[in-house]
């Protein structure tokens, strides 16, 4: 796609309007900078009607955030709003363009990743269809309200560890290791030192509020299952930018500096595409960030 010469339509594009991208574009707002935020309304939590764990909305509905971080964006005269889906981006710091879905293209000084991921989930019938309400992935996010009752931890490799040996912490612990790995004698040990039950039959489906059913016909009552589901990126527009990423424990995210630079200049990310782990208090400090290190990046004299 050629670059035009002329002045840029905005000073950042922020690619994403989740928690992450409202965060970036609200600092640039305020900074008085001309911003487009472009968002397809796809949030990785869309799933979830409660989120938690973010202080002063512990416990609002995961939409209700967005919502109201949205609204109160756009009553900056300086911000502008596509509800797009981005396909293309290219170009150099000072004049990147991005190209819609729908037909037409903006130009911007600065792009600010925020697409965030997608989960994918082992193949277990039922388990899908609880993802956000009964099947969890953050412990912090959804473990109190399970009411300190039965948690079951479905393995999907070593990484699942981790689940088991913090779910404790939450309730009563059974760990569905489904054929995915053998943990070894420290292992055990470590895994019985947190009282968890560890149950080598593989799963059948998931049924009722997150119930077990193994293949030998057993039932093992759940009130909530928490799975290490792998992720993988929304959008491609990092790739096609060639900003650099690196490997996490459950999927590939944008390589970062402290100030949520990417590896190509003039280009930040932000949320879960550009970390290991998150949630919506992360997401958000993480905008946050890379919003005001785009701005600091837009005076002269300063460069990220």
């Amino acid at each position: 796609m050629p670059i035009s010469t002329q002045q840029p339509d905005f000073d950042v594009i922020v690619i994403g309007g989740s928690y992450a991208g409202l965060s970036a574009a609200l600092q640039l707002a305020r900074a008085r900078r001309r911003i487009l935020v472009i968002d397809n309304g796809q949030r990785r939590n869309r799933f979830a009607q409660n989120s938690h764990g973010f202080l002063t909305q512990d416990g609002s509905t995961a939409a209700g955030i967005a919502e109201v971080g949205r609204a109160q964006l756009e009553e900056y005269p300086n911000v502008a709003w596509a509800k797009e889906t981005a396909i293309s981006a290219c170009g150099e710091k000072g004049h990147f363009e991005v190209e819609f879905l729908e037909g037409g293209a903006a130009t911007a000084q600065r792009l600010v990743l925020a697409t965030g991921v997608a989960d994918v989930l082992p193949p277990i019938i039922g388990l899908a269809d609880r993802w956000g309400t009964s099947v969890f992935h953050c412990p912090y996010c959804h473990g109190y309200e399970l009411d300190a009752q039965a948690i079951g931890v479905l393995a999907v490799g070593e990484i699942s560890m981790h689940h088991a040996l913090m779910l404790p912490d939450w309730g009563s612990v059974t760990f569905f290791l489904n054929g995915t790995f053998m943990p070894d004698e420290t292992q055990r040990a470590a895994l019985n030192s947190r009282g968890v039950t560890v149950e080598e039959t593989p799963v059948k489906c998931i049924t009722g509020v997150a119930d077990v059913e193994l293949v030998d016909g057993r039932l093992l009552p759940m009130q909530g299952l928490f799975v290490a589901s792998r992720t993988h990126s929304m959008s491609d527009l990092a790739g096609q930018l060639e900003c650099a990423v690196e490997a996490g424990p459950m999927g590939d995210f944008v390589t970062t500096d402290m100030m949520k630079a990417t590896t190509v200049s003039g280009v930040f990310s932000c949320g879960d595409m550009a970390r290991p782990a998150g949630n919506v208090a992360f997401a958000v400090a993480d905008g946050a960030m890379a919003g005001v290190s785009a701005h600091r990046s837009l005076i002269a004299e300063l460069s990220y």
